[in-house]
């Protein structure tokens, strides 16, 4: 039986919708690649020019050769890493007391932590660094580190997963001779894999594009993370974008190989996770 001509209407109608969305998404991206590899004449030529006949990586050293890029990448990696295994500890350990301990107060300190969530940034920036200030910890990985660790998202999220956890699970390892935080690290922790890979790539994706706490947190070359290192290459008298766009697909690539390489755990985790509670 052929089938009718409205399908494949709509099936020439759902693949053109989803070029016209690939083109819009990627474009900015191929622009960028392109850009970096063009001498500064060229990126604002008229008309543009894709692939550039004078094809070079010279902008590709040339962000080494004018800043310690290297530094740059360092100290977001290791922060965007240390907040994220961080993170994944503590946020696991509330999500489930809140999931499975029975205590006085439990859903006003879950609403709470919630409630959080309505709070901008931009309202405790200021309080956030006069008390780093007064910490001491101005220039050190402290103050990039600790204030980045809390965050209501994940411990929700972990929360609504570890409440959809058959709780015989549990039952069988305490009564196997289980204490409660054995029953966390042996039982609930390595059934909650995919959601902590999913969170993992969302905290360390944050972490690493972080821009506007690590400028005011830190002053020093030294200290500066990635996203704030492109802006160096910034100038008063004008900006070098072919060295603008180098860095940038330079920054990009951790975060494509980290997304694409935990792709399915994300798309696991969603489908894993629950609403209930």
């Amino acid at each position: 039986m052929s089938k009718p001509l409205t399908f494949y209407i709509g099936t020439a109608v759902y693949y053109v919708i989803c070029v016209v969305l690939a083109v819009i998404f990627a474009g900015p991206f191929v622009w960028m690649v392109s850009s970096s590899l063009k001498p500064p004449n060229e990126i604002f030529s008229n008309p543009p020019i894709l692939i550039s006949p004078n094809f070079s990586l010279d902008n590709y050293f040339e962000v080494f050769r004018q800043a310690p890029f290297e530094r740059y990448m360092f100290n977001s990696f290791f922060v965007a890493t240390t907040v994220t295994v961080v993170a994944l500890l503590l946020h696991s350990m509330a999500g489930y007391a809140l999931a499975r301990l029975e205590f006085p107060g439990k859903r006003v300190l879950f609403i709470l932590i919630i409630s959080t969530l309505m709070i901008p940034f931009y309202t405790i920036l200021i309080p956030l660094a006069l008390l780093v200030r007064e910490l001491g910890w101005i220039n050190t990985y402290w103050a990039l580190i600790i204030p980045a660790i809390p965050h209501a998202f994940g411990i929700f999220w972990l929360r609504q997963f570890f409440l959809g956890l058959p709780q015989e699970l549990e039952d069988a390892a305490r009564i196997d001779g289980a204490s409660r935080i054995g029953v966390f690290f042996y039982v609930a922790l390595p059934l909650a894999k995919p959601v902590l890979a999913a969170l993992a790539v969302f905290f360390f994706l944050a972490n690493w594009d972080s821009f506007l706490w690590p400028l005011v947190a830190t002053n020093r070359p030294e200290m500066r993370m990635v996203q704030v290192g492109i802006q160096s290459f910034t100038g008063e008298h004008g900006n070098a974008w072919q060295l603008i766009m180098a860095a940038s697909v330079i920054a990009i690539l951790p975060t494509l190989l980290l997304f694409f390489g935990l792709q399915r755990f994300i798309v696991e985790s969603v489908k894993m996770t629950g609403l209930k509670g």
